[in-house]
């Protein structure tokens, strides 16, 4: 018998477990794709992961039980399994419903497959630069903290310091009587920055678009809105509807920017025009200007999905030149503040050597 504890462990498994959970997608678009009814499918994949009824606690095997039993109290399979999946693939999956469940199950593992990927990359480019920069600010308080005051105590209080030595010997001085306000400082303003992100929107959002880390934000929300709008056009959605779900559906920048697109679309605008109109750079501007291009012509949904990949494989491209770029400057950040520290110490040594004699 299953419990609700057993229950809510499936649930949490199969919501972690993104690579299982999209090859039971592909499996069951395969089996849909053979013929199997949706019920017959279910069935399958849940005796697979119960090994024949031996495990039935499996839970795979559970989500599998779960969403027939759904199905049978007569929800679609977009109801069957809400709350079970992220709610981005169920929107997919809802889009689906409206003309090919087998269509839909493959659009949800390519989308998560390309944002997944995209994510990794993002992680990449601003993850080891904030280590850079932690242990920056790390050596600065420990060497202000723990290196100079012994030096400081040698020379005595009638010494004036000069040149890279009064500079180490004034941070040093700071770090003990403000440490805490440059790491609430510090952290003040990471924590404002990661806010923002997803919650800033407007015109002065699209400068700081440009600049890390908003462009990297930018870059990975722009690939994820446009694989799932190409996934939910191919899936027979207009352009118009599967924008509004996707806007429904989003944080507070990203909706204010779709919800922009559709205010010109409504007005006659194809949507790479009405992405220019908006004036927010977003995706970019070649992408703007192709879907500009190919929205008037037929075969729109397979143009989008082309344009949709590239851009993916584009960014993940730019992501990581990114990355490149911000681990060079992080490291020659750390390299001169340790020769600051150096050739601060040294020079500090020398004075007091002089003054001593």
């Amino acid at each position: 018998m299953t419990t609700k504890l057993d229950l809510w462990y499936a649930r949490l498994v199969f919501r972690l477990d993104t690579d299982k959970r999209m090859a039971t997608a592909r499996k069951l678009a395969s089996l849909l794709r053979n013929d199997f009814t949706l019920m017959d499918a279910l069935g399958r994949l849940e005796s697979i992961e119960s090994q024949g009824g031996k495990k039935p606690n499996e839970p795979f095997a559970i989500v599998m039980r779960e969403w027939q039993k759904n199905l049978e109290r007569g929800m679609s399979f977009s109801e069957a399994t809400r709350g079970w999946v992220p709610p981005e693939e169920t929107l997919l999956v809802t889009s689906g419903n409206l003309s090919d469940l087998v269509i839909a199950l493959e659009n949800v593992s390519r989308v998560v497959d390309g944002t997944t990927r995209m994510r990794r990359a993002m992680i990449n480019a601003i993850a080891y630069p904030l280590f850079l920069l932690l242990l920056t600010f790390g050596i600065i308080i420990l060497v202000g903290i723990y290196l100079v005051p012994p030096l400081t105590e040698i020379a005595g209080t009638d010494i004036v310091w000069s040149g890279i030595a009064a500079s180490l010997v004034w941070v040093s001085d700071f770090s003990i009587n403000y440490w805490y306000v440059v790491l609430a400082a510090f952290a003040g303003i990471i924590a404002i920055i990661w806010l923002s992100l997803p919650n800033w929107s407007g015109r002065m959002r699209a400068v700081f678009d440009k600049f890390p880390p908003w462009n990297i934000y930018k870059i990975h929300m722009s690939v994820g809105w446009l694989m799932s709008l190409s996934s939910m056009v191919a899936a027979g959605l207009t352009v118009p509807d599967a924008m509004r779900m996707l806007a429904d559906n989003s944080n507070k920048y990203l909706r204010s920017i779709l919800e922009d697109t559709l205010h010109y679309i409504a007005n006659g605008a194809n949507l790479g025009n009405a992405l220019h109109n908006t004036g927010r750079d977003f995706p970019n501007s070649e992408i703007i200007g192709d879907l500009a291009i190919y929205a008037d012509m037929a075969g729109f949904d397979k143009n989008l999905g082309r344009i949709a990949n590239d851009y993916l494989n584009e960014s993940v491209r730019k992501m990581e030149s990114v990355s490149d770029v911000m681990n060079s400057i992080g490291i020659l950040l750390v390299s001169a503040i340790i020769a600051w520290v150096v050739f601060g110490t040294f020079e500090m040594q020398n004075q007091i050597t002089n003054v001593l004699t």
